[in-house]
């Protein structure tokens, strides 16, 4: 896909992702403290029923599951020898799954690490966006990002190794405020200026706080932006699980609520499941 073909999508109307992956994994049976990579790569048949189901719930994007296959994070598990192994194997499941269905992003995340060189993080993004490319994804997502310094690298990175578009959305406080420090503000006008195709937020909290954050992303750049909020503020229940407050019916009309305030391309992230992405294709 082209950068100009991603204008073209999103100029034809609301551009639709995929709801939540890891925690409707979880409820498939995926152990918690695994490395979610190669816990996926060696049992694919639930990420392949939910990502079919995505499909068929109208998400016109849907995420390859390579959120952390980089070796920064993969070395906390002792695997950073398997970063070509796991990104192109959760590439061709997702491919395989959805077939020419869906468009599907190669996605890339934080690496956690607050005090990595701005070097290492260009090295360990390169690398992994080269294998990306190379697997036949159609465009690339940075998400859940922490702060702007390592969105910055995921575009030099794609800039040095491909012409994919690249969406980048961040995890902020209700008040628009970043993990590592600044502002959503300030951080989506800097990555339009590096050549973001499309920028916004993910996880986060629920749709229903995220309004003026919106609004006023929508205030400082020209190009798409992007809304993947939570369903609603988890709740801990006693077994330690994550619940999630809001329903897909709710969801949706809070989605519409932003999309009006000027979200382009919208989601689902922790919670969220096809049910969400139906009802919300539905509100569009």
């Amino acid at each position: 896909m082209t950068k100009q073909e991603f204008k073209e999508l999103v100029a034809k109307g609301k551009v639709v992702l995929d709801g939540a992956t890891g925690s409707n994994l979880m409820k498939a049976g995926m152990p918690r403290g695994v490395c979610s990579e190669a816990w996926i790569y060696e049992n694919p048949q639930a990420l392949i029923e939910l990502q079919k189901a995505y499909a068929e719930a109208g998400s016109d994007i849907i995420y390859a599951p390579t959120f952390s296959a980089n070796r920064i994070s993969l070395a906390n598990h002792g695997l950073e020898d398997k970063v070509e192994e796991l990104n192109r194997g959760l590439v061709k499941i997702t491919k395989d799954a959805v077939g020419d269905k869906c468009l599907v992003a190669g996605d890339v995340t934080t690496t956690g690490k607050q005090e990595i060189a701005y070097e290492e993080l260009l090295e360990a993004y390169t690398e992994q966006i080269r294998i990306l490319n190379d697997a036949g994804v159609d465009l690339l997502v940075a998400e859940t990002m922490l702060g702007v310094t390592e969105v910055m690298a995921v575009l030099d990175a794609a800039a040095a190794v491909c012409d994919l578009p690249v969406m980048c959305t961040l995890t902020v406080e209700s008040d628009g405020s970043l993990f590592f420090g600044g502002d959503i503000y300030e951080a989506v006008e800097s990555l339009e200026q590096m050549g973001a195709d499309a920028v916004g937020i993910n996880c986060s909290t629920g749709p229903d706080q995220l309004v003026s954050v919106v609004e006023n992303i929508r205030k400082r750049v020209q190009i798409p932006v992007i809304v993947k909020p939570n369903a609603g503020m988890p709740a801990i229940d006693e077994k330690g699980n994550a619940v999630y407050s809001m329903g897909a019916e709710a969801f949706a009309k809070n989605m519409k609520v932003l999309m009006d305030a000027g979200a382009d391309i919208v989601g689902g992230c922790c919670g969220t499941t096809p049910e969400f992405i139906k009802a919300l294709k539905k509100e569009i």
